[in-house]
């Protein structure tokens, strides 16, 4: 690999970049009108515009990221997370250019976007699944008769959908009837795909995942769970590894569990397996995302791996470096996400960045996206950055997190970070006693 188009913008092209710089490797930003000025594009070594600022017409625009690509001398592509990374189109478009696509194939990435698929493949697997249909559910009788027999409440959800979109808990069979069509209809114009099925719903579940990595050859392992229960509008806020809240002897059953989902599907590449943890730590398959998480850098802090690294190396063919009984895992790592929201109403808040400064200091890592005078535009996910601390125990992490939290100076736009220190002291974070609800609750009150 000499030339890497990263297919992304923000904080994870720079990551992706450096990485890319140290191993020797040319980079090669995308960008639409409204990013012109941000670093990822400045940094590059060469960058080329792809569009107007609505991701349609840009960061998704598949025709001008392979012009690009051609026209840069490129010969692979990063697709980052979120915008094209779990699109098999796209992946099937890069191979058919002649590049490398850093990740799994088209075929693999089809399979588990397709939630009723992927709970197919899970139970032949013998991962546990939640409860629920088999397959899609055609009609609201269909749905009717499911749900029944399930028990409520349900959640009805999109085949095709991911990211909290077009998830609904319902308790009745009269708020299943008043919003079945609607979801419907929402999954076909968000994913293109109209087909829904049925979960029985987890009370006060934990949200754990489990970082996994495979090469062609064969050799999967995973480098350990983290805890991503601190969320708002079923999107993360803050991840942890380890979690707080688990055994020792269920954190060995998911991590057993992500690997033979990994085989089952014969991955290769970086995976995260979700999964839902209720209160007796029976866990459930959720989804299986096939890229780079956004919170890989708490799992790369505690083994000490960069995950980019050894992406590019599956890439490029080569086998895992390492196998599971060499992986060494240290101390505890904590991210938490910086939004440009405001941080009672958790509403996007775009704007200039008039002031910034971040912490440093040891055990502290910032990922980010942006730079004094630069503009968080309206068209993109809020996330401008991400702070990492690591240390030997969860209470030096928790004891650094509040100082380097207090040293985040941002001005010109509302942000999330006083909702995050009011976290840190909430007893429950601190006791790692903690669901999904958590925030919900705090914003309640």
């Amino acid at each position: 690999m000499q030339t890497l188009l990263i297919a992304n913008r923000g904080e994870i092209a720079r990551r992706i970049a450096r990485t890319a710089r140290q191993r020797g490797i040319r980079v090669i930003a995308v960008h639409s009108e409204a990013d012109r000025e941000l670093p990822f594009v400045r940094e590059a070594d060469e960058a080329h515009l792809i569009g107007p600022p609505p991701v349609a017409q840009s960061y998704l625009n598949i025709d001008a990221i392979i012009e690009a690509a051609k026209r840069s001398g490129a010969d692979a592509i990063h697709p980052g997370y979120g915008l094209l990374s779990e699109n098999a189109t796209f992946a099937r478009r890069v191979a058919d250019a002649g590049l490398l696509f850093v990740g799994p194939s088209p075929e693999v990435i089809a399979q588990m976007g397709d939630k009723v698929t992927a709970r197919r493949l899970m139970e032949g697997a013998g991962v546990p699944v939640v409860p629920g249909t088999p397959g899609g559910v055609d009609s609201l009788d269909e749905a009717k008769q499911a749900a029944r027999a399930i028990g409520y409440p349900v959640m009805l959800k999109a085949s095709a959908g991911g990211g909290g979109i077009g998830m609904h808990r319902l308790n009745t069979e009269e708020e299943l009837a008043g919003v079945f069509d609607s979801a419907s209809n929402r999954a076909q114009a968000y994913f293109g795909d109209p087909t829904l099925f049925l979960e029985k719903w987890i009370d006060t579940p934990r949200h754990v995942e489990v970082q996994v990595l495979a090469d062609g050859n064969g050799r999967v392992i995973h480098l350990g769970e983290r805890e991503c229960s601190i969320q708002r509008r079923n999107q993360k806020v803050v991840e942890e590894s380890p979690s707080p809240s688990i055994r020792p002897e269920t954190r060995d059953r998911l991590c057993a569990a992500a690997v033979r989902a990994a085989e089952a599907v014969a991955y290769t590449g970086a995976g995260t397996v979700e999964f839902l943890v209720d209160s007796e730590e029976q866990f459930y398959f959720l989804e299986m995302n096939t890229r780079l998480q956004v919170e890989h850098p708490v799992t790369e802090m505690v083994t000490g791996l960069d995950l980019v690294d050894l992406q590019l190396d599956v890439a490029e063919g080569k086998p895992l470096p390492l196998t599971q009984e060499k992986v060494r895992f240290h101390g505890h790592a904590v991210e938490y996400r910086i939004y440009a929201e405001d941080p009672e109403r958790f509403l996007p808040s775009p704007g200039t960045i008039t002031h910034l400064k971040w912490p440093d200091g040891n055990g502290v890592r910032v990922d980010a996206g942006v730079e004094p005078g630069n503009s968080v535009a309206p068209f993109y996910d809020p996330m401008i950055a991400k702070c990492i601390v690591a240390g030997s125990t969860r209470e030096e992490v928790l004891s650094r997190s509040g100082e380097a939290l207090s040293r985040i100076r941002i001005e010109g736009i509302k942000h999330n970070v006083p909702l995050l220190l009011r976290l840190l002291k909430h007893p429950d974070f601190q006791a790692g006693r903690y669901d999904t609800t958590l925030l919900t609750q705090q914003k309640q009150r």
